[in-house]
């Protein structure tokens, strides 16, 4: 037993075996997608954005402004998709790592030192790891004043649920 009564080849395997979790999900790719798959994101594990795909069909050539405003919000919903299948595949990963113990340390040992997801540390995108905050996020960055005449086959991937295009036959006025 080491100082405090941990067990410092056990605390030393569980840093192990999280660092390789963590590479794990920095070689794991995710995918969001928003307006039935007119826009694509692609991020890692640990949450960083390694590629964006906007469908050339998406793109109104008789409105270039309408159709940039709904490809950013577009792309908005789709790394929003992309990222929070980051998190809950961090949270799979790493959670029973993390949570309260590991392998029979002592409960309540801090992980987040390490700066790995799951574990209340620093995020790959520079937060921490607080879902606290999540649901105050998720409509801070869409504009409705003008897309009524927007189309929606279905809720864009990664859309909030209180923002009218999440459920637009909920929102009929």
């Amino acid at each position: 037993m080491g100082p405090g009564g941990f067990d410092m080849q056990q605390i030393f395997a569980a840093a192990q075996q999280a660092l390789s979790a963590q590479q794990e999900l920095a070689n794991t790719e995710v995918i969001g997608t928003a307006g039935g798959g007119a826009v694509r994101a692609v991020v890692s594990g640990v949450g960083q954005l390694l590629d964006l795909t906007i469908d050339p069909g998406a793109i109104d050539p008789a409105d270039p402004a309408e159709s940039a405003s709904t490809i950013a919000d577009l792309v908005l919903a789709a790394v929003r998709d992309a990222w929070d299948a980051a998190v809950d595949l961090q949270q799979r990963q790493l959670g029973a790592l993390g949570g309260g113990g590991f392998g029979g340390a002592p409960a309540g040992f801090d992980l987040s030192s390490l700066g790995l997801p799951g574990f209340g540390g620093e995020l790959a995108h520079g937060g921490t790891d607080d879902d606290d905050d999540d649901e105050d996020d998720d409509d801070e960055d869409f504009d409705d004043e003008d897309d009524d005449d927007l189309i929606y086959e279905d809720r864009p991937a990664g859309a909030p649920h209180d923002d009218p295009r999440a459920f637009p036959e909920e929102h009929k006025d």
